[in-house]
């Protein structure tokens, strides 16, 4: 763990700045901050909630999402002294991040999950029965380094590592040129002479979902048809992510960023740091009735080149058998393809990977390329 004695973190020279709140580009002009009036800690929001800001569908808006590294209770609840002692100045940290851990904002610590959530958005217009597109269209980091952290009981190895009580933290830091973007940890904090690790970063938000009915907000880490902390690492610039509007003008959400993320995200965490997402939101009418198909209304994604199926259960066997059955659907609903053929062509040439085995509900999502399917004519309607 990197010490008060660590050096000072050079952020010019990482090529990253520092997007403080309502600073540095904002691509679109509706802006939604961070603030503590615009942010949930631990809980998802529900019908109940009052939304923070009101969009059309088409709209694209810029919302700031913050880490909840560095303002966590059995980190100090203080990220400019956190952030200190992995020397990074006190100007370098998030005012928004530092007014949240100053707050009254509600959180218990035992009781509810770690990720602060900007939200929710009205959609207006969206209603139960449709889905609500998410596109991300930008994620800018706001800061040039983040955290990976975990805590003894949870992870992939509960009880094995971390081995000791408490929160064990890595230090990482981002760094962009004309050649690519990367993650750097250092394999000894306190001997410089042993180098580092690094790593691409793929930037995306862990979590991304829509309101549930009811006056009970849900826990923030268990993700389901609502969305939430889904932690699919392919959900970055450029992809879209489909949610089952639940309620009327589905109040959207957006919050745990990550700079990159393993599928499995064995640790605990990734690598989580602060971003600044611009999306698109639209509306497909009924939509959830009639795509991926069969009434299965749960989330599903997409990117330029995938076709992406999202399987979630608290039992991993049934997270993969969820997940084949959304791809089977989104087979047969955008193609016109027999189930039995499209399982073949998912035995020959569909990828599935593990999204996360962290957050008790765990992931499976698949890789279906488009590609694949440029001689499949669509089937003509009834």
């Amino acid at each position: 763990m990197t010490t008060l004695d660590s050096p000072v973190l050079d952020v010019a020279a990482t090529g990253f700045p520092v997007l403080q709140p309502g600073h540095g580009p904002i691509a679109a002009t509706t802006y939604v901050p961070a603030t503590p009036g615009n942010v949930l800690w631990g809980r998802l929001p529900c019908a109940a909630d009052t939304p923070v800001a009101v969009v059309r569908p088409g709209s694209v808006f810029t919302v700031d999402t913050v880490s909840h590294e560095g303002v966590l209770e059995d980190q100090g609840r203080d990220p400019r002294a956190f952030f200190a002692r992995h020397g990074v100045g006190g100007g370098h940290v998030l005012d928004d991040a530092q007014q949240i851990a100053d707050s009254g904002l509600p959180h218990d610590f035992d009781d509810d999950g770690p990720h602060l959530v900007t939200g929710p958005i009205a959609v207006t217009g969206a209603r139960p029965g449709d889905l609500l597109a998410v596109t991300v269209l930008d994620l800018a980091p706001r800061v040039p380094y983040g955290m990976i952290s975990a805590r003894h009981g949870f992870g992939a190895l509960p009880g094995e590592l971390p081995s000791r009580p408490g929160p064990v933290v890595t230090f990482a830091t981002a760094h962009a040129d004309g050649h690519g973007a990367w993650g750097r940890m250092a394999v000894d904090p306190a001997d410089a002479s042993r180098g580092a690790l690094r790593f691409p970063l793929r930037p995306f938000l862990g979590v991304m979902g829509v309101a549930v009915p009811g006056a009970e907000r849900p826990h923030s880490v268990p993700p389901g048809r609502h969305g939430g902390n889904i932690d699919v690492s392919l959900l970055g610039t450029g992809a879209t992510l489909f949610l089952p509007v639940q309620v009327d003008d589905a109040l959207v959400y957006f919050g745990d960023p990550h700079f990159a993320q393993g599928d499995g995200e064995v640790a605990l965490t990734a690598f989580e740091a602060s971003l600044r997402a611009t999306v698109r939101v639209e509306v497909v009418p009924g939509g959830a009735a009639l795509r991926p198909g069969h009434g299965r209304i749960a989330p599903f994604a997409e990117t330029d080149e995938y076709l992406v199926p999202i399987g979630l259960d608290e039992d991993l066997d049934r997270a993969m058998r969820d997940c084949v059955r959304c791809a089977l659907d989104l087979l047969v609903t955008d193609y016109g393809i027999d189930r039995h053929l499209a399982m073949a062509y998912l035995s020959a040439a569909g990828d599935f990977a593990v999204s996360q085995v962290v957050d008790g509900v765990k992931g499976i999502h698949g890789k279906i390329r488009k590609h694949d399917f440029r001689e499949v004519s669509r089937p003509r309607p009834a």
